[in-house]
């Protein structure tokens, strides 16, 4: 071999390529490994928030009954078994929340044999960041989303009709929309790790950015419940801000992808 193609001494060449190759079983033992912890860490966050799963309820609750009428700020159960099963879903809910950041952190073990060794070292911002972007996501839709779609949901229907809404249809309305928001502000945290892994690079996504607004457009059509363009547009225009932030990131960390196309 030349010696002008041998590293030169002191300079590292670490990298993904550098490790041992896995086997497509060895991949899936290590994914079995990383969703036995985070089941696991479900589980404890679940222990954890069933003990005031009531409470918990009940703040989860407040959007829907700001929009019912005076006097009847009231939901119904239909069988009386219903609310202890209400109280276990809202626990595993809520512990999904308390066990995020140690699931983020499984998430990270697995996918970091694919990046450089200095990568690997950023698993507390990334954890951080995405917990932030996570709880950020469901609490934007809380406060800015929830109120006004229950209003306008309820208030459909007439002065003189009044609903009887059950509890368990509620909370499912409730959870559908608070994790659909969390999953969504994920966007920035999923786009950047894609960069990093060399998948993608800020070029393509900025490439099809009207691509992507077509699509997010689209989701959020699906996602939110009353379908009038007011909140289809608070739901599409933070997707949309997802993405920006989410070709920024591509651009400020995904060098990888972009040095291997150069010097191809």
């Amino acid at each position: 071999m030349s010696p002008a193609l041998l590293p030169k001494p002191g300079k590292s060449t670490e990298g993904p390529e550098d490790d041992v190759q896995l086997s497509l079983r060895d991949h899936l033992i290590e994914l079995r490994k990383r969703l036995k912890w985070a089941v696991i860490w479900l589980l404890l966050g679940f222990g954890a928030s069933y003990y005031w799963s009531q409470q918990i309820f009940h703040f989860m609750m407040q959007p829907v009954f700001a929009a019912l009428p005076e006097g009847e700020k009231a939901l119904h159960f239909a069988s009386s078994v219903e609310p202890f099963i209400i109280y276990l879903k809202v626990g595993l809910y809520a512990g999904l929340f308390v066990a995020s950041p140690f699931i983020f952190w499984q998430i990270w073990l697995f996918v970091a044999p694919g990046l450089y060794r200095r990568e690997r070292k950023k698993i507390a911002p990334f954890v951080l960041a995405a917990t932030l972007f996570f709880v950020g996501g469901a609490t934007f839709c809380y406060l800015v989303i929830l109120p006004p779609a229950f209003q306008f949901l309820i208030n459909t229907a007439g002065p003189d009709i009044k609903p009887v809404l059950m509890m368990d249809e509620q909370l499912g309305l409730v959870m559908m929309m608070l994790l659909a928001f969390a999953i969504i502000f994920e966007l920035p945290m999923v786009l950047t790790l894609l960069a990093m892994m060399g998948v993608v690079d800020y070029k393509f996504l900025s490439k099809y950015r009207r691509h992507a607004i077509i699509v997010n457009v689209i989701i959020a059509a699906f996602v939110t419940p009353t379908g009038d363009p007011f909140n289809l547009a608070l739901m599409a225009l933070p997707m949309m801000v997802c993405y920006e932030l989410g070709v920024l990131g591509a651009r400020i960390f995904g060098k990888r992808g972009e040095a291997a196309r150069l010097s191809a």
